[in-house]
């Protein structure tokens, strides 16, 4: 079983204020498909960007194997600490 971290979109109305949610999921589910975990959220439309991450949640995943998107991967460097990737 292949697991990535990413972005799931919750904010779908109106169109011009998304929010996300940060996920652990099945590599091959849709995006906004089923998933294992929510791990966090990211909402760009705030300023600055509003970024939650759950920090042991996020590394456990990751020691397990769970493979980080590039964005995610990024999130979590702003988000605070060191990145465990």
């Amino acid at each position: 079983m292949a697991v990535r971290i990413r972005l799931r979109r919750i904010g779908k109305r109106p169109r011009k204020r998304p929010f996300f949610r940060i996920i652990v999921s099945e590599k091959k589910q849709a995006r906004d498909g089923r998933f294992i975990e929510e791990i966090g959220y990211y909402n760009p439309s705030k300023k600055p960007a509003l970024v939650k991450i759950n920090r042991s949640r996020y590394e456990f995943w990751v020691k397990s194997g769970a493979q980080p998107s590039q964005t995610v991967r990024n999130l979590a460097k702003r988000s605070g600490g060191k990145d465990a990737t």
